[in-house]
């Protein structure tokens, strides 16, 4: 089948450069449709915000770029979105010097502008593992929806990773899934047993009672794959059904996930590869509970601990 020009190309914009770009983070980088999308927007309003001060997208400065994020400022842009505008425009800037079309990258030097920072939403292992005991595992739904749970603690899954699973992906001999993450990126992530044996007999035994039109692992009614919106609903309804109110997703299985390794000794490096992010920042989020393990451990271990101090 011929795929349609909206499948194989990102869509065209006002300004060569950005559409040389846009494939290039669709060829080069594999970038989704979703994240495409978001980028030719972002691009998209820069340059029109130049189109309104007539000035050229070739002639950009230092400059330029403060003050268009000015401009956004004064516009009500909170420092989340301005953050991610200037990523965006450091990306876009960066690949022209690259290539030859600009002469230094005007966005080098530019200050990022300060976030608030917000620490992520964790559940206990005492939470987690009430939610885990709620599916009717003796139903094909509740064993179904209890692998799936299974899954996202036991590997720190993303949603989209999860109903992206297809049985091929599951190494039973070592007890691996081969993940594609964001920009197609793979990885491999161990799962422990008990989540392995949920995994295989479900595989096995329950899966097939679905009648599969569709190869992921995880099915609805229908036999085809399951929605982002499925499995957040899944997980709220066990939450809610567990006893916790708070606002939970599927999300939040990752965060404790990653949580719940640092605070068994796992170090931040081997986190990182585990939760797939390409830069060490992205982890450091969750750097709050290694800083509370080595107080805890500095306070068990060192040999002046618990000493008063001399009057």
């Amino acid at each position: 089948m011929t795929s349609t020009p909206s499948e194989t190309a990102p869509r065209r914009t006002a300004h060569p450069w950005l559409d040389s770009y846009l494939e290039h983070l669709l060829v080069v980088r594999g970038l989704s449709e979703n994240s495409l999308s978001a980028y030719a927007a972002d691009l998209t309003a820069f340059t029109d915000f130049l189109d309104e001060k007539k000035a050229p997208l070739e002639g950009v400065t230092q400059q330029s770029l403060s003050l268009y994020l000015f401009h956004l400022r004064r516009k009500g842009v909170k420092s989340r979105s301005l953050a991610r505008y200037l990523s965006t425009l450091r990306g876009f800037f960066a690949w022209l010097e690259d290539e030859g079309l600009v002469q230094g990258n005007p966005s080098q030097y530019l200050e990022n502008p300060k976030l608030p920072r917000k620490l992520p939403e964790v559940l206990s292992v005492e939470e987690m593992s009430a939610i885990l005991q709620r599916p009717r595992t003796e139903e094909k739904l509740g064993y179904r929806d209890r692998t799936m749970l299974e899954l996202l603690y036991a590997g720190g899954l993303r949603v989209s990773e999860l109903i992206a699973l297809k049985a091929f992906d599951f190494d039973p001999q070592v007890g691996v899934l081969k993940i594609f993450g964001k920009g197609a990126k793979e990885r491999l992530v161990p799962i422990h047993y008990a989540a392995q044996e949920y995994l295989e007999t479900y595989l096995r035994h329950w899966r097939p009672q679905f009648s599969p039109k569709q190869d992921f692992v995880f099915l609805n009614r229908s036999g085809k794959g399951l929605s982002r919106q499925a499995v957040w609903k899944c997980v709220k309804r066990y939450a809610l059904e567990a006893g916790i109110t708070r606002d939970i997703s599927p999300h939040t299985f990752r965060h404790s996930f990653a949580t719940h390794l640092l605070e068994g000794g796992a170090d931040l490096r081997t986190v990182q590869i585990l939760l797939g992010h390409s830069d060490i920042t992205a982890t450091e989020i969750y750097t709050h509970v290694q800083s509370g393990r080595l107080k805890r451990m500095h306070s068990q271990f060192h040999p002046r601990s618990g000493m008063k101090a001399k009057k």
